[in-house]
């Protein structure tokens, strides 16, 4: 007979360790991202068979106006056993803890794949006029793990949430990512990666290596040029850029626990910083986080320059994946987000659909209360 799990808060340091102890994990359930959402309380959660821990969550509390009673949330986590068949034996006792610590709902997000999509597949979906959505072409891939985390979700009373942003700024539930190993698990090659394009890809990156572009993996005190650039694309593409702050918090958190874990690109262009991104690698699991684009001298291709240096470094890092992180599922060829599809598509990668979020209303009152008042800021 199998020991049953028991859950109870754990240190950062045994949070760090089981972290390490596996393939991978997001780097949104480090024990150093609860320093990056600092006006969350957080809490280190850790599951035991025995003495042994064996599975860990990062929780993040968000506190209601006027009443002490918080949305527990967990961004792509936890990190458990998610083929178990029995995933009710790990989410029970996290669920009876959470509510011990006045939470009205929980929120999470299975870092489970459920759907995947060639780049062929959704460019020609955008070719198609007749299709608006990811979901309308059929998948090259459905899982079976993704399939048994859903049904099981139901059955013991989740909802699944809508995509779309809210309270807690939502995870992206469709990512572009490019594969780094082939079916077999043999890393593959830069050749390998860089046939995987598309023309236009290929062409650009030879563009920028002739014009002279040089792409540097940089240091912490050069946060400060990444961001002003940062803060011209924002400008340029409205959107509203974070704190340079926010960003100097996140390289000491994360470069506490793994000096390799997060980097700062910078694409120079005869001494003008041309392009500059954030890249963060957890184990197996490389992502372009943030990124940052000149509006002068576009046609140096600063930003395919930067992207093949952080694959080439994802490659000799070991990584499995390379993820260019969240795509919108539209594939309306009209939409404005499209081009950023297109971008990540040229990659050659696969389109891919996790879970998506979760909640389980612990206070089902307070929770109407909650869900009404995002309503009305909606």
């Amino acid at each position: 007979m199998t020991t049953p799990l028991t859950l109870r808060p754990i240190s950062t340091q045994q949070h760090r360790d089981l972290i390490a102890s596996r393939s991978s994990a997001s780097f949104l359930q480090t024990p150093g991202w609860a320093s990056v959402k600092a006006e969350w309380r957080s809490e280190s959660l850790g599951w035991f068979r025995g003495t042994e821990l064996v599975g860990a969550a990062l929780v993040l509390y968000r506190q209601l106006p006027k009443v002490r009673r918080y949305l527990a949330y967990l961004p792509e986590g936890p990190v458990i056993d998610w083929s178990d068949d029995d995933l009710g034996s790990w989410l029970g006792p996290m669920v009876a803890h959470l509510k011990q610590e006045g939470a009205f709902a929980v929120r999470m997000g299975p870092p489970v794949v459920t759907r995947r999509w060639s780049a062929d597949q959704v460019k020609a979906g955008i070719a198609d006029e007749s299709v608006r959505r990811l979901g309308d072409v059929p998948p090259l891939e459905r899982t079976q793990d993704g399939a048994r985390v859903v049904a099981q979700l139901h059955e013991l009373g989740w909802q699944q949430q809508s995509a779309e942003g809210g309270f807690t700024a939502g995870q992206p539930q469709f990512n572009f990512q490019v594969p780094l190993v082939d079916q077999d698990g043999q890393p593959r090659s830069e050749d390998a990666v860089l046939k995987g394009m598309n023309q236009l890809w290929r062409r650009n990156i030879k563009k920028a290596d002739k014009a002279g572009v040089e792409v540097t993996l940089g240091e912490r005190t050069d946060l400060k040029a990444f961001h002003d650039l940062y803060v011209h694309t924002a400008e340029r593409d409205h959107f509203t850029p974070r704190p340079l702050s926010y960003f100097e918090t996140m390289y000491d958190a994360l470069a506490a626990e793994d000096p390799g874990r997060i980097q700062v690109w910078l694409a120079r262009h005869e001494g003008d910083l041309v392009a500059a991104t954030i890249g963060i690698r957890v184990g197996t699991h490389a992502w372009y986080s943030y990124g940052a684009s000149s509006t002068e001298k576009r046609e140096v291709r600063g930003s395919n320059a930067v992207q093949w240096a952080m694959m080439r470094h994802a490659l000799d890092a070991g990584a499995h994946v390379y993820d260019l992180r969240g795509i919108t599922e539209t594939l309306d060829a009209d939409d404005p987000h499209v081009g950023l599809i297109q971008f990540k598509v040229g990659t050659g990668g696969e389109a891919v659909e996790y879970a998506g979020e979760w909640d389980l209303p612990v206070n089902r009152a307070i929770y109407k209360a909650f869900q009404l008042y995002l309503a009305r800021r909606g």
